[in-house]
């Protein structure tokens, strides 16, 4: 599997792609851009107005994750589609739901 994180002594660093007004909420695995970099592709069906679709982004990841939505945080990419996140907890543990989430998307 491509690498979509970059893993630090307390949490991991996730590269998104996130589709807003998507027509559903889901996980479509990970893609690599033009630049060869890696990234998780995520669709939600709110909007992109007033931080609805980030906001919506971390509920989706935090559900999937069986995380705390308190424990994923926006780092870059507040009006982008190509977003930054910061996962708080253990690295091994959180890689490993990481994986577990992608494998099933796919």
């Amino acid at each position: 599997m491509e690498r979509c994180y970059r893993r630090a002594e307390d949490h991991i660093r996730l590269a998104v792609r996130l589709t807003p007004n998507g027509g559903r909420d889901g996980i479509d695995g990970i893609e690599t851009n033009a630049n060869g970099e890696a990234h998780l592709k995520v669709r939600v069906s709110d909007v992109p107005e007033k931080g609805r679709a980030n906001k919506a982004l971390i509920a989706l990841l935090a559900k999937r994750l069986s995380l705390p939505k308190s424990s994923i945080s926006l780092v870059s990419g507040d009006t982008a589609r190509q977003k930054i996140l910061r996962i708080d907890g253990d690295p091994e543990d959180v890689i490993e739901k990481l994986n577990a989430v992608t494998a099933t998307s796919r």
